[in-house]
């Protein structure tokens, strides 16, 4: 039986570079000033730069690795929800009274706590709500209830997985949607898709909205625990920076899926069916140091192909097989939120995507509501 070394501890020590947040916002809750930036120039200017310099990671891991072996890989993941909710309880007790800070320094800071809830937070809730571990699972609600974005889990699980690629997917963003018009809609949509599919679920064991099995009043009362905790050791400026750092969080969330599946759909085989998920539904990121501040995350095509991979196990594809993205999340990211730049980069591989996988397809719209441009 294998077991954790000090071997599989080095391997796994680049994804703990999220830690390296932890004193940043404190930094920036201390000393105020340009300190205040410092966690959006980390994660988001600084590891855009670190790609740069090292490169793809091509390399793929045995799928077949002993779960033994992965144990520094899912210890970040475990030991990051105490260490978030910790710190988000420091800053909401330490910060709206703070003399040293200025109004909008203190907005600053809980903008990179926003910053670090949704771009390691909620990715490392993603993780974990994917296990069938119940402690695991429990831990990706703390994290996702300190973002007030509880319903993620059912709709990511129950939807996204399902239908991604077609129309029945909200998160899924269409050709020629810009992320602003995309971020309106999805907020809209998601938390009703979520309550709807928890619903048909327990109506198919003969049990109504309201039973105690629905996770919505988990969500809920997770959530309710935050708001008053807020209130409670910030009073009202507590609360509205925590509202804040909680709507950066969905903010960078919602941006990652915008560009995660921008495009791309799958083919309807008639009668309500659509083609099986394959690695070319989802776009690939290989570039090394983003993902190992979002734990593979953009390995996101083998992630949807094989959604039970845990995030050291998860592949990455060629050109040949799933469509790439010319750089990582967050520098992909900073093109999404001005249109023009993303059209132009990204509307010329959809249309490359759409040529390579579905060539025998003359005409992509436009089309009604529900159907997708693709053979009937």
């Amino acid at each position: 039986m294998a077991s954790a070394s000090i071997s599989d501890l080095r391997a796994a020590a680049p994804f703990w570079v999220s830690l390296l947040t932890v004193p940043l916002v404190l930094a920036s809750a201390a000393w105020g000033g340009p300190w205040v930036l410092a966690v959006p120039l980390f994660t988001l200017v600084g590891f855009t730069l670190l790609d740069g310099f090292t490169g793809l990671n091509l390399d793929n891991a045995d799928t077949e690795t002993e779960e033994a072996q992965l144990f520094w890989y899912k210890l970040i993941t475990l030991i990051w929800c105490p260490v978030q909710v910790v710190l988000l309880l420091v800053i909401l007790a330490w910060v709206p009274g703070a003399d040293h800070l200025n109004l909008l320094e203190k907005i600053l800071v809980f903008f990179g706590v926003g910053v670090t809830n949704g771009a390691i937070g909620i990715v490392y809730a993603h993780e974990l709500v994917h296990q069938r571990n119940r402690l695991e699972r429990w831990l990706g609600d703390v994290l996702l209830a300190s973002v007030l974005y509880s319903h993620f889990r059912s709709e990511h699980l129950l939807v996204h997985h399902v239908h991604v690629g077609t129309r029945r997917d909200a998160v899924t963003a269409r050709y020629g949607e810009n992320y602003w018009r995309y971020l309106l809609r999805v907020i809209r949509e998601e938390p009703v898709s979520a309550f709807h599919a928890e619903k048909a679920m327990l109506a198919r064991k003969g049990l109504p909205w309201w039973h105690r099995s629905n996770p919505h009043w988990r969500y809920w009362a997770l959530q309710l625990v935050f708001v008053v905790a807020a209130l409670a050791l910030g009073g009202w400026a507590g609360f509205l920076l925590f509202l804040y750092q909680a709507g950066t969080a969905i903010w960078l969330l919602e941006l990652t899926n915008y560009i995660e599946h921008y495009g791309l759909t799958r083919k309807h085989l008639g009668e309500g069916r659509y083609e099986p998920v394959r690695p070319h539904h989802s776009w690939n990121a290989s570039h090394r140091a983003t993902n190992w501040l979002l734990i593979n995350l953009q390995r996101h095509s083998d992630h949807h192909y094989k959604p039970s991979r845990r995030f050291p196990l998860l592949q990455t594809y060629d050109a040949g097989e799933a469509p790439q993205l010319p750089f990582g999340y967050p520098a992909m990211g900073f093109m999404a939120l001005v249109s023009p730049l993303w059209f132009r980069a990204m509307n010329p591989r959809v249309r490359k995507w759409r040529a390579m996988y579905y060539p025998e397809v003359t005409d992509w719209g436009p089309y009604k509501r529900g159907e997708l441009p693709l053979p009937r």
